[in-house]
Formats: C-alpha cells, structure tokens, sequence
C-alpha cells in the first residue's frame, strides 16, 4: 500500500527546506519526493530524477512516531490528493523554469534492487 507523508522541519536555516513530502511504496522506500523551501523554492526527485539538492531516501522511511519524537519536526500522513498537489507545483515549476532531464545538475539515479 503507498503512503504519503508530510514532516514539516522547524528551523531558522535558509538553505534548508520547511516541508519535505514522500511518497512511500510497501517496503517504506520513498518513490518520490518534495521539498519545499521557506522562499517558496521546491526541489523534486523520483526514480529517474535527483540533483545535487536532492535525492530519494537509501533506506525505508521510519516511522512517523519515530521522526515527531524529535522536537523540530512534525510528520503526519496526508492523503493522495496533498501529495500530487505538491508534487505537481514541484515539478511545473521546474518545468516552466526550463529544466529537462539532461539539464546540468541533474543526475540519473542509480538504485540497487531491494527485492532480496
């Protein structure tokens, strides 16, 4: 089952983002990702897409318990429909500002199997 989560990061870092959206498949490795900055800037990665700012988790996501637990963030489950909203502002921008796939700074992703 894919899950959707929003952390939210309380911070005074500029070069940090505030809201960081997953898109988690069963196993808890994210599928896609968005940051969002506090400028309104976003970066954006998926199988096929990381830059230098950006890329998808190594290892299964924990649990939201577990990240809450610390004091600067807050993570909650958020439905399919948040998820694509910021995902579709993420990757339009990008999108309008004239990146493709083989712009500079961006970098294919190279990801092992996990199945075993």
């Amino acid at each position: 089952m894919t899950t959707y989560v929003k952390v939210r990061w309380h911070h005074d870092f500029a070069d940090e983002p505030v809201e960081l959206f997953s898109e988690l498949g069963e196993d808890r490795y994210e599928v896609r990702k968005v940051d969002v900055y506090r400028d309104g800037r976003t970066e954006w990665a998926d199988a096929g897409r990381e830059t230098d700012a950006i890329g998808l988790g190594q290892v299964p996501f924990p649990p939201l318990a577990e990240i809450s637990a610390q004091p600067e963030f807050h993570a909650e489950e958020i439905t399919a429909a948040e998820f694509e909203g910021a995902w579709l502002r993420a990757t339009s921008r990008a999108w309008r500002a004239g990146s493709s796939p083989g712009a500079p700074g961006l970098r294919p992703t190279a990801r092992s199997d996990r199945s075993g």
